[in-house]
């Protein structure tokens, strides 16, 4: 690492000399990050009000199923789950058990100080005033250490909304590791970053923060031409014909054929660190778009054994965030 090249910028696509080296004995491992939310209209408008966290009652048994797998996820929580005081005694039992790390997620509609109109724009935390910013984030990270004992160290923006200051103001707030990033996708039509151009790689976006973006990748036959993804009425076609198709790793909204699909290719391209993710309301019927009812339970979780069941197969082991910091040059 050129630490003199670094960019120190989340919203630019960083340079091939800020790629972070895992050491070799580190093998090939894949990450889990859910974000610990609260329940809302996904469909609906953004709003103050929405924050019960009733989902959260259930991530115990779910957590459960991961670290029978042998997993200790990390669930990035945001300010409602911590200021109700079930769902903040839920996650601050979870980490006292080591039964999983707690980093921090920001939802700004609903994360204080409120001096700004809540709308789309302004639901991606980069766009905010840079002094709103930093409020913000140290609200919630105070308010996470107050409840868990500790500061959070690994940080998602929700909606993964970073922005330019979104580096600095994590580093001014100890923050060593950002999982913002969401490889291979644009949000620029909806007023957010746009992340087309960035790697799926883990970077040093400076000296001391780390980046590990949310898997994903291309594949199909015109896999070497990512660039016919980018005209939005081609992507329908280019899936359906298995000419082209972007593929996260979550259970929500990728079937999980194609999930193993991407999974192969990838570690046939060498890929050696995987990151996952969810929402935690998911967990439930009826919280998000992806789980409706009970047969959205049970594919949500058949998901899960699937990949799981490829990674063991194949040897990739899972990691710890934390290991991940400890393994990275």
């Amino acid at each position: 690492m050129d630490q003199g090249e670094l960019r120190a910028r989340l919203d630019l696509p960083p340079p091939d000399t800020a790629r972070a080296t895992l050491a070799a004995d580190f093998g090939r491992r894949f990450v889990l990050f859910g974000d610990a939310e609260e329940e809302f209209d996904w469909n609906g408008p953004f709003a103050r009000a929405h924050v019960s966290t009733t989902a959260i009652a259930a991530l115990p048994a779910a957590n459960r199923r991961f670290v029978e797998r042998g997993l200790i996820p990390t669930y990035l929580v945001d300010y409602p789950v911590v200021d109700d005081p079930r769902s903040a005694a839920t996650i601050a039992e979870m980490a006292a058990t080591g039964a999983c790390d707690i980093g921090t997620q920001l939802h700004p509609w609903v994360n204080p100080p409120f001096e700004e109109e809540v709308n789309g724009p302004n639901s991606y935390v980069g766009n905010l005033p840079v002094t709103l910013q930093r409020a913000k984030l140290h609200a919630l990270t105070d308010r996470i250490a107050d409840v868990v004992g500790r500061r959070p160290i690994i940080y998602r923006a929700g909606r993964y909304g970073i922005g330019p200051h979104t580096a600095d103001l994590l580093a001014e707030a100890g923050y060593r590791m950002d999982v913002s990033i969401r490889a291979l996708f644009d949000y620029r039509a909806q007023g957010g970053p746009g992340f087309s151009a960035h790697p799926i790689w883990p970077w040093w976006v400076r000296p001391g923060l780390l980046e590990v973006p949310l898997t994903a990748a291309f594949i199909g036959r015109a896999r070497r031409w990512p660039a016919l993804h980018r005209r939005p009425a081609w992507r329908g076609a280019l899936a359906a014909s298995g000419l082209l198709n972007r593929v996260s790793l979550t259970p929500e909204g990728t079937p999980l054929a194609e999930a193993l699909a991407a999974i192969r290719q990838l570690l046939e391209d060498g890929t050696r660190l995987f990151s996952l993710s969810f929402h935690t309301p998911s967990i439930e019927i009826g919280h998000t778009p992806y789980v409706r009812d009970s047969a959205d339970l049970r594919l949500f979780w058949a998901w899960w054994d699937g990949v799981f069941d490829l990674f063991a197969r194949e040897g990739v082991r899972p990691a710890r965030a934390t290991e991940i910091l400890a393994a990275v040059h």
